[in-house]
């Protein structure tokens, strides 16, 4: 079976991304659509060694479509659902309808069954949700998260290119803010602990997606989280340090056997010999790496973690595709 595709966002740093996923995982499509906004359409991008143009986005651009990546913005991800056919199902990597209760909320490895009961849309979760996701559920299928504490250092691409813009043009001249940079300090030799817009209850949008994302894809609304997400002066892929409550003792043995045996994750965890998960290792990955695990004496029946992973790959158009490949 093969399906006519359309990458919405296709010149955006995830649409790249999609384009290198499909041919490395040779998806079954028969015709690819490059859609972006007029200011992109015209650039040519390859795909499979053809160079194939960018159309501007339209009223009419998903007619016949079978398949629709969506990298483009909550808008533009409501504005088009309204008008794509019944036959188009979108795969949307924006928050748009993450959290409502008829859009299924995806994480292949996790509950990739709850992708069938798809309307017409599939959300992609939050990039740093999904790594979080795809390393804690091995845990929680044996021991039951109830409390879970995170803290992320997430990369400059996951602003887009812009990011990675700021950070190469500020490290030339650190401590100075790149005036065209879309971070509110200099990140080059900084840390910058707000990533999106800060609410009234001092959590950043960010923090809120990861908390109530985890809690739907796990289908768990007791389960506890809080979160820290911090910017990093780091190219690509994020990292993150986690802390669990569980609902009975886990050992480290325990725990690192679940984790070999876990879909989506490889483990790296021996400290001693230097092994343990790096943007710079995770960086073009498929998987989730996962290291550092310990048993922590602070919560009760604790439980401790360092991962890293690529925000690009698995946790946008990686995911993305692998919820298509599902349903092909």
């Amino acid at each position: 079976m093969s399906e006519r595709v359309a990458i919405v966002g296709a010149t955006g740093a995830v649409g790249r991304e999609f384009l290198t996923v499909l041919e490395k995982r040779d998806f079954p499509l028969r015709d690819l659509r490059l859609l972006a906004s007029a200011r992109s359409a015209g650039r040519r991008l390859t795909f499979r060694g053809e160079e194939l143009t960018v159309e501007t986005l339209g009223d009419k651009s998903l007619d016949g479509i079978g398949i629709a990546f969506f990298s483009a913005g909550s808008v533009v991800a409501r504005d088009q659902s309204r008008r794509a056919g019944a036959s188009t199902l979108i795969i949307d990597n924006s928050s748009a309808f993450r959290m409502d209760d008829q859009v299924p909320l995806i994480v292949p490895e996790v509950n990739g069954e709850e992708a069938v009961r798809h309307q017409g849309i599939i959300s992609n979760p939050n990039c740093s949700t999904i790594l979080f996701v795809v390393a804690i559920h091995p845990i929680h299928i044996i021991a039951r998260i109830r409390r879970a504490i995170v803290c992320t250092y997430q990369a400059v691409s996951g602003a887009g290119a812009r990011g990675v813009e700021s950070l190469t043009r500020e490290s030339r001249n650190p401590g100075k803010r790149d005036p065209e940079s879309v971070f509110p300090h200099p990140i080059a030799d900084n840390l910058i602990p707000e990533v999106g817009g800060v609410n009234e209850s001092g959590d950043t949008e960010e923090e809120v997606k990861m908390e109530r994302e985890t809690r739907k894809i796990l289908a768990d609304p007791d389960m506890r989280v809080s979160s820290t997400c911090v910017r990093v002066p780091v190219s690509r892929a994020h990292s993150e340090a986690i802390h669990l409550e569980l609902e009975r003792p886990l050992s480290r043995a325990e725990a690192r056997e679940a984790m070999e045996k876990a879909k989506g994750v490889e483990l790296l965890d021996d400290p001693s010999s230097h092994l343990y998960p790096t943007p710079q290792r995770a960086s073009g990955q498929d998987k989730v790496l996962v290291g550092r695990i310990r048993e922590s004496e602070v919560l009760k029946n604790g439980l401790v973690c360092f991962i890293s992973g690529d925000q690009l790959l698995k946790g946008a158009a990686l995911n993305a595709v692998q919820i298509a490949e599902l349903l092909l």
